[in-house]
C-alpha cells in the first residue's frame, strides 16, 4: 500500500519522554497529548532504560547508531508527520549528529522545535544544526529572539521558522496564602526555584542574596524544588547539591531554604507555583532561549525576578517581571524586597505576566503546531525524492 492510499493520521513525536526525568521529555509529553493522535518514539540512554510509558510505540538508544536509521523507516506510511524535539545533548554522536542519519532515512516530512541555539556554537555543532534546519521543512523556535539568532548567526531564511511558544499548563491565579498551609509554609513569604538542579540554574546567587532579603523580611523561604540533574548525578553523585548547602550554612540561612529533593508531578509543582510570593530565574548563561520554568511561573501569574538572559528579557518585557544585573547579589536582594514590601507592585506583575501567558496555554500551542503539521503535509514545497523528503532551497 502507498502512502497516498493510507490513511494517515498520526504525527510521530521523537524526544525524550516520560519517565525519564527531564524538561524536554515533559514538553514533548505535553505538546503531544495537545495534538491527538500520536506516534512517541523516545530515545534513551543505552545503559539506562526505564520502563515504557504506555503510549511509546517505538524506542531509539541514543548512543546505538543502527536505532536511528531502523526506526525512522519503520514510520513510513504510518504517521504524515515527525515532529523532532533537538538539544544537542539528548541525541547520540558527536554533538548528537546522529540526528541527521534519523531525518535522511525518513520518507514523511519532518518539523523540528529547536529548545537550544547557541549564539557561540563550535563549527561542529554550527555543521550539524545546519543541515537538520536543511532537511527539516518546517523550524519551530520558542521566541522571537531564537529566530533573529537563526537569521543572524546561521543565515537562516525566515521564511522557514515558525515562532511558537513554550506551552504551559491553564492554571487559576490565586492567593498563594490559600496554598501554603498544605505545603508547610504557612506564614512564610515564599521565593520558588525549580528545575533540575545544576550550575546552569546560578541558584549560587539567589542563595548569596538571602542574608539581605531576611534581613527585611524575617519570615522568608527560599524553596528549591527538583532533583540533580540525572547526566550530573553520574559524573559526581549529590556533590553539587552539598556545596550549596555548605553555602547555605556559611551563611547562616539555614532556616531560610527548603529542598524538595526530587523530580515533582505536575499536581506537587502546581502547588508549589501557587503557593510562591516571588519566582526567581538567577540564570548565569545569558543567552539562553528559552526557559519551561520561566513560562511556568508566568502561567502561575507570579512576580518574578531574574537575570537579563535572552528569553527572560523577552518574555518579561513591558512591566511583567523585574531584570537584575548578572552576578550581583545586591541587585538580586533589591529586587526581590521592593517586590515583598510592596503588595500591590506584586500583584501588579503577576497580572502582567499571567495576561502575557494566556496565549502560552498548551492548548492554543496545540492548535499553532498542527497547524504547522498540516502545512507540511500539503505544501506544494515538499518533494519526495530518493524515499526521503527535502525542503526546496533548503
Amino acid at each position: 500500500m502507498t502512502r497516498e492510499e493510507f490513511p494517515i493520521a498520526r504525527t510521530a513525536f521523537v524526544s525524550t519522554y516520560p519517565p525519564q526525568q527531564c524538561g524536554i521529555a515533559t514538553f514533548t509529553q505535553d505538546l503531544s497529548s495537545n495534538i491527538g493522535d500520536r506516534e512517541i518514539v523516545a530515545l534513551h540512554a543505552v545503559q539506562h532504560p526505564l520502563p515504557n510509558s504506555l503510549e511509546v510505540h517505538h524506542r531509539i538508544r541514543r548512543d546505538e547508531r543502527d536505532d536511528y536509521v531502523r526506526t525512522a523507516r519503520g514510520l513510513g506510511g504510518c504517521v504524515k508527520a515527525v515532529s523532532i524535539q533537538h538539544e544537542f545533548g539528548i541525541w547520540g554522536g558527536p554533538d548528537g549528529r546522529y540526528v541527521l542519519d534519523f531525518v535522511e532515512a525518513l520518507d514523511v516530512p519532518a518539523v523540528t522545535t529547536l529548545h537550544t541555539v547557541l549564539a557561540a556554537p563550535t563549527p561542529e555543532q554550527r555543521a550539524v544544526l545546519a543541515e537538520l534546519i536543511g532537511r527539516s521543512q518546517r523550524v519551530v523556535v520558542m521566541s522571537r529572539s531564537a529566530a533573529a539568532l537563526l537569521a543572524t548567526a546561521y543565515g537562516i531564511d525566515g521564511g522557514k521558522l515558525d515562532i511558537i511558544p513554550h506551552g504551559v499548563p491553564d492554571l487559576p491565579l490565586i492567593d498563594p496564602a490559600s496554598v501554603k498551609p498544605g505545603l508547610g509554609v504557612d506564614g512564610r513569604e515564599v521565593i520558588l526555584s525549580f528545575g533540575l538542579l545544576g550550575p546552569g540554574k546560578g541558584l549560587e546567587l539567589a542563595i548569596d542574596a538571602l542574608p539581605a532579603v531576611v534581613a527585611e523580611h524575617p519570615a522568608v523561604c527560599y524553596v528549591i524544588v527538583g532533583a540533580t540533574h540525572p547526566d550530573l548525578v553520574r559524573v559526581e553523585g549529590e556533590a553539587y547539591r552539598s556545596r550549596l548547602v555548605a553555602q547555605i550554612h556559611a551563611l547562616g540561612m539555614d532556616d531560610h531554604v527548603r529542598f524538595v529533593d526530587r523530580f515533582v508531578g505536575r499536581v506537587e509543582l502546581t502547588r508549589w507555583l501557587e503557593a510562591a510570593d516571588v519566582f526567581v530565574t538567577p540564570y548565569p548563561k545569558l543567552d539562553q532561549i528559552v526557559s519551561g520554568t520561566l513560562s511556568y511561573a508566568m502561567a502561575a501569574g507570579r512576580a518574578i525576578v531574574s537575570t537579563p538572559y535572552t528569553y527572560a528579557t523577552e518574555l518579561l518585557a513591558e512591566g511583567r517581571g523585574v531584570l537584575v544585573p548578572p552576578g550581583s547579589a545586591e541587585g538580586f536582594a533589591s529586587a526581590v524586597n521592593d517586590i515583598l514590601g510592596d503588595h500591590e507592585l506584586r500583584a501588579a506583575l503577576g497580572r502582567r505576566a499571567y495576561a502575557h501567558s494566556r496565549g502560552m496555554v498548551w492548548s492554543a500551542v496545540g492548535r499553532e503546531y498542527r497547524r504547522v503539521f498540516d502545512r507540511v503535509t500539503t505544501d506544494a514545497s515538499v518533494t519526495e525524492r530518493s524515499g526521503s523528503f527535502a525542503a526546496v532551497g533548503a
